[in-house]
């Protein structure tokens, strides 16, 4: 553990040294002249996350079991490189230094307690690059916007109506299943299956990125969206297709609102996957007729998988808004490439400090239930392990339910350190083992 926290410190101290620029232009001036296109930029950030939990009842374990008594660290340094080749078009790339491990190296609990945990630790530090991609806007009228720059967005203007093409390598949560109030486990919630819909299995390699394809059209209140990605060579892998072989298509429509004034959004997602993937019915019966442990692996053919989820999110006051997602997937195939959840149910409000004199601070506030097929069921009971979960034996399955608790506290302008308590119940659906109280501190800074 020394030496992680070593590691870490090298690598966290430009959190000390980062900023941020903003601004906001007085109620009475005059709306703002289109903003002129930034050519060029360059963001950086620093993420360092200490998560640990102590003892609870555990009276077996198994592969893919959560431990009692640990702590664990992740740290993440990110530079986003931005250019504008010609008007509309930016090309960016995101190299990133990563280092440390999740509890019990992100295992054990499907809604997992760090979405800053990779499904690969190292002790040392490690350098990826996370993101590649070309974005081009296409412009189709109605009312000019202002883009602020940000990570992975120059500024400048844009039309209210408007396509959008992105090609490369990036995330599927950065184009679909998008929520202001819980995305981004650098700044709100941690948890897995709060920061996108448990059930979405949406294409990824093990640091959450894959290569394809996505288009979007803005009109109105409106917005479509499709794409297709890259699924892993193997369940959970490293490594990503290349030319589609094993792949998957999402769809998104979203309609933006005003309820009293007040901003609101809801999305429907769907996905598809299509590659080499097991049915638990048919590994449980291959080991019958074997007399083995049941594995996904030993029957995989070409299937589907497909699913689901509703996203809704809804500012209330000027310093409230309430969220909630919920979804489902297809239960009697193995997830492949995100996690062990069939469905999923959430709820939260996301709170700013402006009420009580602390603008920018936030406290969030959200709960979890994930739960899995029979058959899913079955496949964990008989020794069988998925993407996160399996404890050897699962006499008495129950849902998880998480809660997540966190406060944000912006101490200086790009500088935040935030407090987060999970509480972690039926950890891989076992009733068995549990509850888990999962304690957290961040540091973030951005430029």
């Amino acid at each position: 553990m020394l030496r992680l926290v070593s590691s870490s410190q090298k690598i966290a101290a430009p959190l000390l040294a980062a900023w941020a620029f903003s601004g906001a232009l007085a109620d009475d001036a005059p709306p703002p002249a289109p903003a002129a296109p930034q050519d060029y930029a360059i963001h950086g950030q620093a993420t360092f996350v200490l998560q640990g939990t102590p003892g609870f009842r555990s009276p077996y374990s198994g592969t893919n079991s959560l431990a009692p008594d640990q702590r664990k660290e992740t740290i993440d340094a990110t530079l986003y490189i931005g250019v504008r080749p010609w008007a509309g078009a930016e090309i960016w790339a995101n190299p990133e230094v990563d280092q440390g491990f999740g509890l019990s190296n992100t295992l054990g609990v499907a809604g997992f307690p760090s979405a800053e945990a990779y499904k690969v630790g190292k002790k040392s530090p490690y350098l990826r690059l996370q993101r590649a991609f070309f974005r081009q806007t296409i412009d189709l009228g109605g009312a000019s916007e202002t883009v602020e720059a940000q990570a992975n967005q120059l500024g400048g203007s844009h039309t209210a109506n408007r396509i959008v093409l992105t090609i490369g390598k990036f995330g599927v949560g950065d184009v679909f299943d998008t929520n202001k109030y819980a995305h981004d486990p650098r700044g709100d919630f941690l948890n897995w299956s709060l920061v996108d819909t448990g059930s979405f299995d949406y294409a990824a390699d093990a640091w959450g990125y894959s290569t394809g394809v996505a288009a979007e059209w803005y009109q109105g209140p409106w917005t479509l969206r499709a794409g297709a990605f890259n699924l892993s060579k193997i369940p959970n892998g490293e490594t990503l297709e290349s030319g589609f072989q094993q792949y998957q298509i999402d769809g998104e429509i979203e309609h933006r609102h005003t309820i009293a004034g007040r901003d609101g959004a809801v999305r429907v997602t769907v996905f598809r996957n299509r590659g080499e993937f097991g049915r638990f019915d048919d590994a449980l019966a291959l080991a019958a007729a074997t007399g083995t442990t049941p594995d996904t692996a030993l029957v995989r053919t070409r299937r589907t998988r497909a699913g689901a989820d509703l996203n809704i999110e809804q500012a209330v006051t000027d310093s409230i808004g309430v969220f909630a997602r919920a979804g489902f997937a297809n239960g009697q195939i193995e997830p492949y490439d995100f996690t062990d959840i069939d469905r999923s149910a959430q709820l939260g409000v996301s709170i700013d400090g402006k009420d009580w004199g602390r603008p920018g601070d936030t406290i969030g506030v959200a709960a979890v239930v994930n739960g899995i097929s029979k058959g899913h069921e079955r496949y964990l009971d008989a020794g069988g392990i998925g993407v996160l979960v399996g404890d050897g034996r699962l006499p008495h399955p129950g849902d998880e339910a998480i809660g997540e608790a966190y406060y944000d506290w912006k101490a200086i302008k790009g500088i935040e350190i935030s407090l987060d308590y999970q509480l972690v119940g039926n950890p891989g659906y076992n009733r068995d083992r549990g509850p888990a109280n999962i304690f957290a501190v961040r540091l973030h800074g951005q430029f």
